[in-house]
C-alpha cells in the first residue's frame, strides 16, 4: 500500500485504501528539449494549492466531498528516461489494479506514457484525449525515441491508429502533421470537435485516458511553461474543455509541462493548480 504523502493538494487527504483517485507526481525533466524546470512543479502545486480553496464555483462541488489520496512525488532516476517510465508504469499499475484512478502530476509531457502503458494493458481499447500545443508525433528527436517531443508517438505505438484525440496542436515539424493524418484524430488550434467526440466516447463507455499539457494555454495567461507557443487557449476554454471530457469513462489522467521558476509571479502555478482542482472534482463527480 502507498503511504500518504507530507504535504498533500489541497483537500486530498484521504486514506488510501478509502480513495477513488490517487495522486502522483513524477518530478522528470530529462528530456526537455528547450527550457527545463517541470521537475520542480509537482511540489510547487501542493505548495500552492493552499491558496485555494478547496471549493468550486464553477461546478457547485467541494473537492472534500470525495476520497482523493496523495501519494507525493516518486523518486524518479534523473537522465534515465527508461528506468523512470518504468517505475511510473509500476505506480500506475498498482494503482489502477486496486481499483483506483491514477492522476499523475508532471514532469515533462514524457511521463505520461509510462502511465499509458499500464492504462493500456488494463484497458486494451483504451483511447487518448491529448490539450497541448505540440503534436509530440516525432518518431525521434535528436536520435532519442524516448522525449516529450515524441511522447504521442509512442503513446500510438501502444494504442493503435485513430485512438488518440488531439487538440490545441499548433506546433510541430512537417513529419508529425503528415503522421497525424494518417494515424491520430488531430483538431489543430483550438477545440473544434471536442464535443463531438467525447460525446461518442461516452455513448459507448470506452475507457479514456485525458492528457493536459498546460503549454496548450496562451503564454500570456501561462508563461511558466519550457517550450512557450503562441496562439493558444484561455484558461475559461480550457476548463469548458475539461468538464467536457471529463463525463467520459476516465480510467486515468495527467497535468504536465509546468516549469514554476519560469513565471517568477507564481500565477502560472496558481493557475496549474486551479485545472488541476477542477479537474479532480469534473472526473470524480462522474463516477
Amino acid at each position: 500500500m502507498l503511504n500518504k504523502n507530507i504535504e498533500t493538494f489541497i483537500g486530498c487527504g484521504a486514506e488510501y485504501d478509502a480513495a477513488s483517485l490517487v495522486i502522483s507526481g513524477a518530478p522528470f525533466d530529462s528530456t526537455t528539449s528547450y527550457r527545463p524546470g517541470a521537475r520542480f512543479a509537482p511540489a510547487a502545486i501542493r505548495h500552492e494549492s493552499y491558496g485555494l480553496e478547496t471549493y468550486s464555483p464553477y461546478q457547485r462541488r467541494d473537492i472534500t466531498e470525495f476520497s482523493v489520496f496523495d501519494s507525493g512525488d516518486m523518486e524518479l532516476q534523473f537522465g534515465a528516461p527508461s528506468a523512470a517510465l518504468s517505475d511510473i508504469e509500476g505506480r500506475t499499475a498498482e494503482i489502477l489494479s486496486d481499483g483506483k484512478i491514477p492522476f499523475l502530476v508532471g514532469g515533462e509531457h514524457l511521463v505520461t506514457l509510462g502511465a499509458v502503458a499500464a492504462a493500456v494493458k488494463k484497458y486494451p481499447s483504451l483511447h487518448i484525449i491529448q490539450f497541448d500545443a505540440h503534436a509530440d508525433l516525432r518518431d525521434d528527436y535528436l536520435g532519442a525515441r524516448l522525449s516529450h517531443a515524441c511522447v504521442m508517438r509512442r503513446c500510438c505505438d501502444l494504442t493503435g491508429d485513430s485512438r488518440i484525440h488531439q487538440f490545441c496542436i499548433r506546433s510541430g515539424d512537417k513529419s508529425e502533421f503528415a503522421f497525424a493524418e494518417r494515424h491520430t484524430d488531430m483538431h489543430p488550434f483550438g477545440f473544434d470537435k471536442l464535443f463531438e467526440t467525447a460525446a461518442a466516447l461516452r455513448e459507448k463507455n470506452t475507457p479514456v485516458y485525458l492528457t493536459v499539457d498546460l503549454d496548450c494555454l496562451d503564454p500570456s495567461s501561462f508563461p511558466g511553461t519550457g517550450t512557450p507557443e503562441a496562439g493558444g487557449v484561455s484558461f475559461n476554454e480550457l476548463l469548458e474543455a475539461i468538464l467536457e471530457v471529463c463525463g467520459a469513462n476516465i480510467v486515468g489522467a495527467d497535468i504536465n509541462e509546468l516549469s514554476p521558476m519560469l513565471d517568477q509571479s507564481g500565477a502560472s502555478t496558481a493557475l496549474a493548480c486551479k485545472i488541476m482542482r477542477e479537474t479532480l472534482i469534473a472526473i470524480l463527480k462522474n463516477k
